[in-house]
């Protein structure tokens, strides 16, 4: 019986910061590319475990699942735990387009006092917790790449981005960290 190959774990070892922005790799995780339409929602969320958002800029979790609003009939869901996101959303009965975009994406939590004057130093969003409080999420640019932001916390952050645009993501935030102080 072959063996499957296995993928190496993207900026394995990376560490970055300041005594004011902390960066770390994100643990692997999974993750859904989700369209439908507003008539599986309810169908979609029962099978997911979470209620999907349905307005801009939100998210919502219930375990080790998240899910982030994208656009009208479009969410980014991430499970930490277990897996399994296309077969529950199979599951639903509902009309809907699952593509499994797990090794396509890595994630990088930002973290501290400074961690949204680092990541303004390559993203144009205002990241106040007025404009983007806890639990918002946008996909916008950094840099010169397209990424996901998820406000975690009132100093914190998740960035998902291509694998293979993660050490210009990470290295682009280690540089403009140095310039948070």
């Amino acid at each position: 019986m072959a063996e499957l190959a296995t993928r190496a774990v993207p900026l394995a070892g990376a560490h970055g910061g300041t005594a004011s922005v902390r960066l770390k790799p994100a643990s692997p995780a999974h993750r859904i590319s989700l369209r439908a339409g507003e008539d599986a929602v309810s169908a979609l969320s029962t099978a997911l475990g979470l209620s999907l958002p349905t307005q801009p800029k939100t998210s919502a979790s219930s375990g080790s699942r998240t899910a982030l609003w994208l656009g009208p009939d479009e969410w980014f869901v991430i499970d930490e735990g277990e897996g399994g996101l296309v077969e529950a959303a199979r599951s639903s009965g509902a009309v809907h387009s699952a593509t499994d975009v797990s090794h396509r994406n890595t994630a990088i939590l930002i973290e501290g006092a400074g961690s949204s004057d680092a990541l303004n130093g390559g993203c144009p969003l205002d990241l106040s917790l007025k404009a983007f409080p806890v639990g918002a999420c946008a996909r916008t640019l950094f840099g010169k790449i397209e990424v996901v932001l998820l406000r975690t916390g009132e100093q914190s952050f998740r960035l998902e981005c291509w694998r293979s645009f993660s050490e210009y993501a990470f290295g682009l935030l280690r540089e403009a960290a140095l310039d948070v102080e």
